[in-house]
């Protein structure tokens, strides 16, 4: 076993978990919280030829692993501290397992949250803090709430729970890890870890390193927010410009400066996953196993095929880490995955001016089993002549090389949309 240690750098002390921190943290936990279920998926196993467990933490209190880190950090306050109340900045599951953490301790928390922030998502927080919480909607951005949120600690010297560059929270989300160690009878050979700002690798893998040595511990980010990629690549924290805040449960611009130099230590790799494929698994999940996760709960299964060859014949674990979905956003979870997988296509189509064009169109350009899914006219007042936006989903996604050739065979002039992002999301 790796002894843990806080190693001395020059004048500052870098921080490492402590096993028995761990331990501490996960006394603290038992008094609200049970393990999660570690459970082996067979659709997963027989498509990978291996073991697959799926740590479900989806399943957890308040719905995803954030309870642990909130509820340590809180309790851990000192009394003086608690009688003040608390203050955060969180537009998701921070907030709701600070809220509920604030409920079962009976203090006082002022949640800070985006104005942006869908009305679900909203409502949740204050079912989970009841009358201990006040949510306050401020600003168009989690750096507004942040910033107000940070005047109120400053004004009133109130604590500020952070949502993971924080030790006590870090050790909270360490218990993921000590629980999968108990859970399994069978040498770990991985270990995929979502990644946001990094409070969850950073615990998980720390204290996995220093009990089972030999296990990978393999994180994983969205293509559209590689913060911890792009910081590990440089070898210090830097903050990204523009991200894809789809997988809001892991789209940061800047993870924690704890996290990172925790994660540099213990990390083996980091796997990027395009928001359209970790679509794809949701709806995967949903219709075969019956499981419901939002973007962030799916990134350690949408990795695994990156993985395949490296997996197969090994024990692997995926940690679910939320179910914190908002069902009004299926539909475009499901357009995502469409568009990764090469089924869904939207050109703009310039109909010849000639009587019969679009019947054309349908009846010689689409294949048998393809289907007009939109159609507009960009010119309503000049709809026999003006250009036509389309949207076409295939079959199969060796269709489309067919349905170019018979387009350009009968003269149909096409302008196609999915390789010109800027105009796509404009248009569609």
């Amino acid at each position: 076993m790796k002894k843990s240690s806080s190693k001395v750098v020059g004048k500052k002390t870098a921080y490492f978990p402590k096993v028995e921190d761990v331990l501490a943290a996960r006394l603290t936990l038992n008094n609200i919280l049970e393990s999660t279920p570690l459970q082996r998926n067979r659709n997963l196993s027989d498509r990978f030829e291996n073991n697959i467990f799926l740590k479900r933490e989806d399943l957890q209190t308040v719905r995803s692993y954030k309870i642990r880190g909130a509820y340590n950090r809180i309790k851990n306050l000192l009394p003086s501290q608690m009688e003040k109340g608390i203050i955060c900045a969180s537009a998701g599951n921070h907030a709701q397992g600070v809220a509920y953490s604030c409920q079962m301790l009976n203090i006082h928390g002022i949640i800070y949250m985006p104005s942006t922030t869908p009305r679900q998502k909203v409502k949740q927080v204050k079912m989970f803090g009841k009358d201990s919480v006040e949510v306050i909607l401020t600003g168009d951005t989690y750096d507004d709430a942040f910033a107000a949120a940070m005047e109120e600690c400053v004004k009133n010297n109130r604590p500020f729970i952070h949502p993971f560059d924080d030790p006590k929270i870090i050790e909270g989300q360490a218990t993921v890890g000590l629980e999968i160690l108990e859970q399994i009878n069978k040498p770990i050979d991985y270990i995929f870890v979502p990644i946001g700002g990094g409070g969850l690798i950073s615990g998980v893998g720390s204290y996995v390193k220093q009990m089972s040595p030999k296990t990978k511990i393999i994180g994983v980010e969205p293509s559209g927010a590689p913060a911890m990629k792009e910081s590990l690549k440089k070898g210090s924290v830097i903050e990204l410009k523009d991200i894809d805040k789809f997988v809001d449960g892991a789209a940061v611009r800047r993870v924690g400066d704890l996290c990172f130099a925790i994660t540099q230590k213990i990390i083996d790799d980091l796997v990027l996953v395009p928001e359209g494929k970790i679509c794809t698994k949701i709806l995967e999940l949903y219709n075969f196993d019956a499981i419901v996760v939002e973007p962030a709960g799916a990134l350690s299964i949408a990795a695994l095929d990156y993985y395949a060859k490296e997996i197969k014949g090994k024990n692997v674990i995926c940690i679910l880490s939320g179910s914190n979905n908002d069902i009004t956003r299926t539909e475009e979870i499901k357009e995502r995955s469409l568009l990764f997988e090469g089924l869904k296509h939207y050109f703009i189509i310039r109909f010849p001016q000639r009587s019969g064009a679009l019947r054309d169109f349908v009846d010689k350009v689409l294949g048998p089993d393809d289907d007009i899914t939109h159609f507009e006219y960009r010119k309503k007042t000049s709809r026999e002549k003006g250009p036509a936006l389309v949207g076409i989903e295939l079959q199969r996604k060796e269709d489309f090389e067919g349905l170019m050739e018979r387009m350009e065979l009968h003269g149909f002039i096409a302008e196609y949309l999915n390789e010109q992002p800027e105009l796509f999301q404009y248009l569609i």
